[in-house]
């Protein structure tokens, strides 16, 4: 049985807290409002679910999920997002992502400090769309991206430049442009190197929420690929 904390509380979070519960494993949940979660998750019938309200900014929160006795979870999943501002073609968070991972590591180290022991694998999601590489969606979507997602995408840069510089073991989930609903449609994937570029590459218009959430439980975290390890992913249909 596997220890995992997550902040989340919809889209793909919840898809893979969702499969994350049915495997039986025991899971934490970071959330500004437990109420949301617990109308999805209802805690008499999902006993190895712990929610903790507190916010993906506060490092005292953070290291509250993070601490599993005397050793740190095995696995961190983070889905932190800002809600979008169309008009304004922002978010109302522009720097959510890049906040919310120098306070993971921060906690983390804090732990450390105090003499908790263990090393999670941390899991973030970012966005295609913004690889250092060459492109990696379709040419259509170009327009949409530099207009709607630059800001968004900007913030999940620094914060997947965090993350990988850190030391902590860790795989960044680059989902397409996200749907909703679940379907059987096959879901492609992509490799990427932070230093030295493309494994595999693959270009695609979208994935819904709830399929991106299942993938990532089910090749993250149920059991680990070790081709994903340290590595960008892309994931599409």
């Amino acid at each position: 049985m596997r220890e995992v904390l997550g902040r989340l509380s919809t889209g793909i979070g919840q898809s893979a807290l969702k499969h994350t519960l049915a495997a039986g494993h025991q899971c934490t949940a970071l959330c500004r409002d437990p109420s949301k979660l617990e109308k999805v998750f209802p805690p008499e019938s999902n006993a190895n679910l712990r929610i903790i309200r507190g916010n993906a900014h506060d490092v005292a929160a953070v290291a509250q999920c993070l601490q599993s006795d005397n050793r740190v979870v095995d696995v961190v999943v983070t889905t932190i997002g800002a809600k979008p501002i169309p008009l304004k073609m922002t978010v109302d968070d522009p720097d959510v992502c890049k906040k919310g991972a120098a306070t993971l590591l921060e906690a983390l180290a804090q732990l450390r400090r105090s003499g908790i022991t263990g090393a999670p694998h941390i899991i973030a999601c970012s966005t295609a769309g913004f690889s250092r590489f060459g492109r990696n969606i379709p040419l259509a979507m170009i327009p949409i991206y530099a207009l709607f997602v630059k800001v968004p995408g900007e913030d999940k840069v620094v914060m997947e430049d965090q993350i990988a510089k850190s030391g902590e073991d860790f795989t960044i989930i680059r989902p397409s442009h996200l749907s909703d609903g679940e379907s059987s449609k096959p879901i492609r994937v992509g490799i990427e190197d932070p230093t030295n570029g493309p494994v595999s590459e693959v270009v695609g218009y979208s994935i819904s929420r709830e399929d991106a959430g299942r993938w990532l439980a089910n090749n993250l975290v149920l059991q680990m690929d070790a081709k994903y390890l340290n590595k960008n992913v892309l994931i599409t249909y």
